[in-house]
C-alpha cells in the first residue's frame, strides 16, 4: 500500500525549458508542487533516486523541502520523446486521510494454461483508474492469468481488489486475453502480385495522344 516515501527537494530557481534542460543533463529533475488553496511551488529533486521511486509505484510522498514536510501524490509525469527518461514531474498536496484518483499498473502473474494448446497472451490494458484513500493505494494491480484457457479473456469486471476501491475504468475494458495468433498464409507459388494502376499516367499518355492528333 502506499505508505508515503521519504524524498527531498530543493527550491527551483532555473525555469524554462532551456534552464531545466541544463538541470536534467546534470541528472536533476525539475517538478511543481501544488494544491490545497497553496501557491505553486517550483522544486527539483534528484533524478536517480526520483525515477527509482516512481519505477516501483510509488504514488505517495512525504516532501522535505528546505526543512518543511508536506506529503503529496504524484499526479502527471512527463517523459522524453521515447518514453524513457522522466523530464517532469506534478506533485499535488494532499491530506493522508483523503480519497483521490490515481492511475495504477497492471500486472499479470501466472503462466496461462492455453498457451499449452498454442495461445498467446496479450495484455490489452497496462492501467488501472481508481479512486482510494491516499493511504490505500497499491503499488500495483496483479491479475493472476494462470487459469486462462485459449480463446479466454479477462475483463475489469473480473479484477478482485481490496475494500474501498472505487474503479473508473469501463467495467466492459478488456484486460487481457489468450488467443492463438494466425500466421499470414504465404502466396501460392507462381502467384504474380498485382500491378499498381497508375491513374495520372494513363490520363496523361491520353492527353498526350489527342494532342499530336490535333496537329495532324
Amino acid at each position: 500500500m502506499a505508505t508515503p516515501v521519504a524524498l527531498k527537494a530543493e527550491s527551483r530557481k532555473t525555469l524554462g525549458s532551456r534552464g531545466n534542460r541544463r538541470l536534467r543533463e546534470s541528472g536533476i529533475i525539475p517538478a511543481v508542487v501544488y494544491g490545497h488553496h497553496q501557491d505553486v511551488i517550483p522544486v527539483q529533486l534528484g533524478g536517480k533516486e526520483l525515477s527509482h521511486h516512481l519505477n516501483h509505484g510509488v504514488h505517495v510522498f512525504n516532501l522535505d523541502l528546505e526543512g518543511k514536510t508536506e506529503s503529496v501524490l504524484v499526479k502527471d509525469v512527463q517523459f522524453d520523446t521515447f518514453g524513457n527518461e522522466v523530464i517532469h514531474v506534478d506533485f499535488a498536496r494532499v491530506d493522508l486521510t483523503e480519497r483521490v484518483e490515481v492511475s495504477v499498473s497492471i500486472e499479470l502473474k501466472g503462466d496461462p494454461i492455453g498457451e499449452k494448446d498454442g495461445g498467446v497472451l496479450q495484455q490489452i490494458l497496462n492501467e488501472l483508474d481508481i479512486e482510494v484513500v491516499v493511504t490505500e493505494i497499491p503499488d500495483v494491480i496483479t491479475v493472476d492469468v494462470s487459469g486462462l484457457a485459449k480463446d479466454q479473456s479477462i475483463h475489469v469486471s473480473d479484477l478482485k481488489l481490496a475494500p474501498g476501491i472505487t474503479v473508473l475504468t469501463d467495467a466492459e475494458q478488456l484486460v487481457c486475453k489468450v488467443e492463438e495468433v494466425q500466421e499470414a498464409a504465404p502466396a501460392e507459388e507462381g502467384e504474380a502480385a498485382a500491378e499498381p494502376e497508375v491513374i495520372g499516367k494513363a490520363e496523361g499518355e491520353e492527353a498526350a495522344a489527342a494532342e499530336a492528333e490535333a496537329k495532324k
